[in-house]
């Protein structure tokens, strides 16, 4: 069975346990906080990030999410989430792109470093000044999340796609973390509920970080 080297407020591993509940294939969680610098971990995957899939028993360990998708996506048939023609699968690793760079820098990282790790890791406040500037960015990323729901079935076209589960990974870190403002954005929500009620979903709301509780609507389905 694969082994998922991840911690709770990940985004990519997220993802990839979204994609891989998803298509029903088996895995066990275990704990890296990759902050720590484990020797071990760093054998598995050289930069030093999560997630890593890892089978021991075939000795195969896989590094970076949109690599592991990919991989998912050529050898399991079920659920298929990059689909379609040429061009929409090019509009999903395109949004997925978006996603796992612009959205991670403008919003969940500096989120992750501000309230998760200057608390549990630094002993550290947070920047007001920094959580103000990711809000506007926020703001930014929820109005064209809004367009594509206007627009489109999905996120990246007429199906539920990888699009959709990366950025629902992303936005739940930011809500876990209690800086999410869905003031404006009644479409963008609407479709990030719809994501969050699905079964593969269920797994984020239970778990927990330590010693950083999420706010009481984080598991809520009907904000």
């Amino acid at each position: 069975m694969w082994q998922l080297y991840q911690f709770p407020l990940c985004p990519f591993s997220r993802k990839l346990r979204l994609l891989m509940s998803e298509k029903n294939v088996a895995y066990e969680l275990v704990r890296e906080n990759p902050w720590e610098g484990r020797d071990e971990f760093w054998q598995l995957n050289p930069a030093g990030r999560t997630p890593v899939l890892h089978d021991p028993d075939r000795r195969i360990a896989l590094a970076d999410s949109r690599a592991i998708c990919e991989l998912l996506e050529e050898t399991v048939d079920r659920n298929p989430m990059i689909n379609g023609s040429a061009l929409q699968r090019a509009e999903i690793r395109r949004l997925v792109a978006l996603f796992d760079e612009n959205l991670y820098a403008d919003v969940t990282a500096p989120a992750l470093h501000e309230k998760m790790k200057k608390r549990i890791v630094l002993r550290q406040s947070p920047d007001a000044q920094v959580l103000r500037q990711m809000g506007r960015l926020l703001h930014g990323h929820l109005d064209y999340i809004d367009w594509l729901v206007d627009t489109r079935q999905w996120l990246a076209g007429p199906t539920l796609s990888l699009a959709d589960l990366a950025c629902a990974a992303q936005l739940s870190v930011v809500e876990y973390l209690g800086a999410m403002d869905w003031k404006g954005h009644e479409q963008a929500h609407d479709w990030y509920m719809v994501i969050k009620s699905r079964p593969s979903f269920r797994p984020l709301l239970a778990e927990k970080m330590e010693g950083l509780p999420p706010p009481r609507e984080y598991a809520a389905l009907d904000l």
